[in-house]
């Protein structure tokens, strides 16, 4: 089943939790959606569980301030989206895959847990980025439908340059079954905010460039009639 989007953006506001391992995925992968949501009034923060730096700078002495600047692109990329905070995990990057999965779990944990959101979005855990996979399934366990849970929607989103590169296989294929219109105004803010990302910009065709998104966003929209949208999965809704 496809839909242009499942969640009541016109009802009652939304707490929105946004987990992702780096700084830039979260525009990369659903930042269309975000400036949608946030537009429609839902409060929506993003986790960062990774510095983001620490394994592409390895042993750059100005590490720390390479760190910084990376939250200040956060930080830009999150005031044109619409997002109103900002968490981040601090684990090191490229690295979580020899992290113990219980300190994964308790960053994720801890963010569900004070924030208390109904609708979670994170990372496919069929991506070739390890660290998106880590992340994935110790979102899973922070969101596990217990009777206590808060979360009563979970959703995974695609990374370009990471889900899509991964080998063919059953277990790696993202198969979308929600769409969320975001023509318009609402991509023109996704393209816009991950420019803020200077670090990250490749020149087309590669996916971490505009003209890519642009591209694949208006290809996604096109399978569902739209002119631009973004797809997910839908792991788990939980209805009253």
């Amino acid at each position: 089943m496809t839909m242009a989007s499942s969640l009541p953006v016109n009802s009652a506001p939304l707490r929105i939790l946004v987990v992702a391992a780096h700084p830039d995925d979260e525009v990369l992968g659903m930042g269309g959606t975000i400036a949608k949501l946030a537009a429609n009034g839902a409060e929506i923060k993003l986790l960062i569980v990774t510095d983001g730096s620490s394994s592409q700078y390895r042993g750059n002495p100005d590490l720390p301030a390479i760190i910084e600047a990376k939250k200040e692109e956060t930080a830009r990329c999150a005031a044109i989206l619409g997002i109103r905070e900002i968490l981040h995990g601090g684990l090191p990057d490229m690295r979580l895959d020899i992290t113990p999965h219980v300190q994964i779990n308790q960053i994720i944990e801890s963010a569900v847990e004070s924030f208390r959101p109904s609708v979670v979005f994170t990372h496919f855990s069929g991506d070739i980025n390890a660290d998106h996979q880590r992340v994935s399934h110790s979102t899973l366990v922070a969101c596990r439908p217990t009777a206590s849970q808060c979360v009563k929607r979970l959703y995974f989103y695609s990374v370009p340059s990471s889900t899509e590169w991964n080998a063919p296989a059953a277990t790696n294929a993202f198969l979308p079954n929600v769409f969320f219109d975001i023509s318009g105004p609402c991509a023109d803010l996704k393209y816009r905010a991950f420019a803020c990302y200077g670090t990250e910009l490749r020149p087309y065709p590669h996916p971490r460039s505009v003209q890519y998104l642009q591209n694949a966003d208006a290809a996604v929209g096109n399978r569902v009639g739209l002119p631009s949208a973004e797809a997910f999965m839908l792991v788990r809704s939980v209805n009253p």
